[in-house]
């Protein structure tokens, strides 16, 4: 809880992953991948409830060792690979609100993003106020979109950057930033009205790097595991 309303934490996690087939529980230094979100969001004293929305069983046996909750299992017109994580979300608010259970805020944690702390939740929590409804979290991108370019057919790279640029080195450019993907947090109205989280009361909240890997592929996931050993 912030300023008396309550939060209620939502970590997705649908069975059926393509590009890396069950990711949310493979094994990553020692524990379920999913398990490094369910550790590091327990630690948190703002965050009222936390569930995780899931269809694999799996999963909701996983959540009996943590202080998570699975009241459900996710129905099967919520578990395809084409239904949006904003579905998925306002489905978890209707199941409490079906209960009478009200929260003021959701705070979205993707499991894919294990190096995310509670810390960072916790900061990012803290930027709410009566102008920040909600807040996203961002990251320096690792190269300047000021070198990326479309190409054409032919390949010729004769208008790939822009003259201005050229001859510019990395740390002359302008810092730009990227979605990470470890935390998304907003006033349920908000969010509502806003079709999702970003609008003009959204801020964001920034993170270093080397915490910001979200795991989509087999690379991404082996990076992780040397990023955490480098840690350790």
């Amino acid at each position: 809880m912030i300023n008396n309303k309550k939060i209620l934490a939502i970590i997705p996690a649908r069975k059926g992953s393509k590009r890396l087939p069950f990711k949310n529980i493979l094994d990553l230094n020692g524990k379920p991948l999913i398990a490094w979100t369910f550790e590091e969001v327990a630690k948190s004293n703002l965050i009222d409830r936390i569930l995780v929305s899931t269809n694999d069983e799996n999963i909701i046996n996983l959540t009996k060792n943590y202080k998570v909750e699975a009241p459900f299992k996710r129905p099967v017109k919520l578990s395809g690979d084409k239904v949006s994580t904003y579905e998925v979300i306002i489905h978890a608010i209707d199941f409490y609100k079906s209960k009478n259970i009200l929260f003021d805020y959701i705070l979205l944690l993707q499991p894919t993003s294990p190096l995310r702390k509670c810390v960072d939740i916790d900061n990012a929590i803290k930027l709410l106020n009566k102008n920040t409804y909600a807040v996203v979290s961002v990251c320096e991108t690792e190269h300047s979109p000021l070198w990326a370019n479309s190409l054409p057919r032919n390949l010729s790279m004769k208008s790939f950057i822009k003259p201005e640029i050229k001859n510019k080195r990395s740390q002359d450019l302008p810092i730009y930033y990227r979605l990470n993907g470890a935390i998304y947090i907003s006033e349920i109205e908000y969010f509502i009205k806003n079709n999702g989280f970003l609008g003009d009361k959204t801020k964001a909240y920034i993170m270093p790097q080397s915490r910001s890997i979200d795991i989509d592929t087999k690379i991404d996931f082996e990076l992780c595991k040397i990023m955490m050993n480098e840690n350790n």
